[in-house]
């Protein structure tokens, strides 16, 4: 049994657990009105995530980085030599190695591309060379290109793009072929 102030501190105690369980303070919570317009929701090709679905004209496509020593290949997230070197023929185990210790840009992990990549360059509807119009490369070879890509049929052979032509075809991997060097991407094992 209880005095009747006890009484009254405990019931009124009781109730203001209830009161702020049942009704939380809503005062100090602020304006429900927001502070600013929404942000934009549609993205330009600077923040689009590079698909190879993608078919951009070379305007937006390229775009030159690493103080204009690479090319970014919007279409796949590939960034490209600029300007790959005319005396840079080797045979395939040199490019590959020539790639790896390369310094473009103040970057290295530069790689051989895959023929896919190579190919990804190739425009079908332009010739002399077959790289998209407008291109913003320099020092393009009239010769095939080496990827990291083993012939399906030799292992002795690796395939190599002719970006003048668009050809596709083998190369022993002690004949000679240029260099182009890429970074990013994904590569796979070349021996």
């Amino acid at each position: 049994m209880c005095k009747k102030e006890s009484c009254i501190v405990s019931a009124v105690s009781v109730l203001a657990v209830v009161v702020v369980m049942f009704f939380p303070m809503t005062g100090t919570a602020g304006s429900l009105e927001p502070s600013a317009a929404p942000a934009p929701t549609m993205k330009t090709l600077d923040h689009v995530p590079p698909t190879w679905s993608q078919t951009l004209p070379a305007a937006q496509r390229f775009e030159l980085v690493l103080n204009n020593a690479g090319v970014l290949d919007k279409e796949t997230g590939i960034v490209w030599e600029q300007s790959p070197s005319i005396f840079d023929q080797q045979y395939w185990s040199m490019a590959i190695y020539a790639c790896q210790n390369k310094i473009i840009g103040n970057r290295k992990g530069w790689r051989l591309p895959t023929a896919e990549e190579l190919l990804s360059l190739v425009d079908p509807s332009e010739s002399n060379p077959t790289l998209p119009s407008g291109h913003p490369f320099g020092n393009v070879q009239q010769g095939g290109y080496w990827s990291a890509t083993t012939s399906e049929f030799l292992t002795t052979d690796a395939i190599a793009v002719t970006v003048y032509s668009g050809a596709v075809g083998n190369i022993t991997k002690d004949g000679i072929a240029s260099v182009w060097c890429v970074r990013g991407g994904q590569s796979h094992d070349a021996y």
